[in-house]
């Protein structure tokens, strides 16, 4: 039987897959409540002394509100989201004004999307829904079921996607332009992180096996599922495969085909329990049995490296594409519906995919069938990346659309491949350009948000 996924965590991820937002405390949101250059300086009145029932705007942004439910809502799914990755919240009011100067940061680049003409038709957040359900393994109309059950409206559920792919959008458009990365800066890059051994600059890749505790358990439950998850950890420990025991024991979603791998990431993209938990542990090393509110977890460490140094071996990719790019003659609507028509003649074996590319891609891989070439992990755009990922060899993606176009994927195989020292160099070059972008980016929230008119209301509840 299925887990079910709360609809919370549903919609906290639609957020990180449409825009892959900064964590809550990254200082790209720019999360102060003072006012900044353009904003309202009126002091804010004090907190009533009572709850309020009502709803009521908190602030106003360049004559936009914001309200307090608008606050809460996103407050609710901010601790839901914590709670399951067992980690630490800020006192409840500190909370609030963070989540309030998120929400004007926002609202401010999406008036700016809007105002620049930039629009996101019902295709593309068909899409954007597709790929949540595809992620939490379920399909659509399951996903709308849990929706409508967790009390959340369809339209309220499709508009923030929406506004987070408007978001991805904008920013591209804007932050792109502005990172240029020298040789230079890939050599200082290279020598830095040889010989560094700093904690926050791992990558870490953790198999989980979770043992989910309900929020209603009882003491004796718990005390059940406890010690079925000290049952994993004997089992582990006599060295037995992870990957079977995750299959077999975990509640994680997506254990039965990642063998319980979470994926290698930055080490603060982990929740600090478990950094916490594998810091002293080699590779190959196991966790304790660790408590969290989403239940007990045991963990394995399955590749531990410094950040920005990429592995020797390496799984390529050799995919090819058609791409239409829209114009004023042709819509991203008609591009995704004949792009939709190419796919099912594909499938259907009435058409030559190749053959295809060759007669309409509008790129530089047409004359070649639309072969890409083999192609290391991060060379693409992520919004590519990510479907490219979910597909198996000779399998043909749904059409999606990235920041070049619309495009229609076919995996044609996967093969282990060790890097070159020009390619590693090309990644080195890659994850300089990432951490440029991220600076840029920092700096265009703080300019979109300093332009900003911002009137504070009364303070959130």
């Amino acid at each position: 039987m299925q887990q079910r996924i709360p609809v919370l965590t549903l919609v906290s991820r639609a957020v990180f897959l449409v825009a892959a937002l900064a964590p809550l405390a990254s200082q790209a949101q720019g999360l102060r409540v003072t006012p900044q250059i353009g904003a309202s300086r009126a002091a804010q009145p004090a907190a009533p002394s009572g709850p309020r029932q009502a709803d009521y705007i908190v602030a106003v942004v360049n004559s936009e509100p914001i309200t307090n439910n608008e606050v809460r809502s996103r407050m609710v799914r901010i601790e839901q989201q914590m709670a399951q990755q067992g980690g630490a919240l800020p006192p409840r009011a500190q909370l609030a004004r963070q989540v309030l100067e998120r929400l004007i940061s926002e609202k401010a680049q999406l008036q700016l999307a809007r105002e620049t003409g930039i629009r996101v038709d019902e295709a593309t957040v068909d899409q954007a829904e597709q790929n949540v359900a595809r992620q939490n393994q379920i399909d659509v109309p399951e996903l709308r079921r849990r929706l409508a059950a967790d009390g959340m409206a369809l339209a309220q559920f499709r508009e923030e996607l929406r506004s987070q792919l408007l978001l991805t959008r904008v920013r591209d458009r804007e932050v792109e332009p502005r990172v240029k990365v020298t040789d230079l800066e890939v050599d200082q890059f290279i020598q830095e992180q040889q010989g560094n051994n700093d904690l926050s600059s791992m990558e870490l890749n953790l198999g989980q096996v979770l043992v989910a505790v309900p929020e209603t358990a009882t003491a004796a439950q718990v005390a059940a599922l406890q010690a079925k998850a000290e049952r994993a950890l004997a089992r582990l420990r006599a060295g037995e495969d992870f990957a079977r025991v995750a299959r077999e024991m975990s509640d994680a979603p997506g254990a039965a085909n990642s063998g319980g791998q979470m994926g290698l990431r930055p080490v603060d993209r982990y929740p600090q329990l478990f950094v916490n938990a594998v810091q002293a542990l080699p590779d190959g090393g196991i966790s304790g049995v660790l408590r969290s509110g989403a239940g007990f977890h045991v963990l394995k460490v399955i590749e531990k490296r410094q950040a920005g140094m990429p592995g020797i071996n390496v799984t390529q990719s050799r995919a090819r594409h058609i791409l239409l790019r829209p114009t004023a003659q042709l819509s991203e609507s008609a591009a995704r519906e004949r792009l939709a028509d190419f796919r099912k003649r594909v499938l259907a074996g009435t058409a030559d995919f190749a053959q295809l590319a060759r007669e309409n891609s509008q790129d530089a891989s047409a004359r070649n069938g639309g072969d890409l070439g083999w192609a290391n992990p991060g060379l693409f755009v992520p919004e590519f990346e990510d479907v490219l990922n979910d597909l198996q060899p000779g399998e043909v993606s749904e059409p999606l659309v990235s920041r070049f176009g619309v495009h229609l994927i076919q995996l044609l195989e996967r093969r282990q491949a060790t890097l070159s020292q020009r390619e590693q160099r090309e990644i080195a070059r890659n994850l300089v350009r990432e951490k440029k972008l991220e600076e840029a980016y920092t700096t265009w929230v703080q300019e979109v948000r300093g332009r900003a008119y911002v009137e504070f209301r009364e303070p959130p509840q």
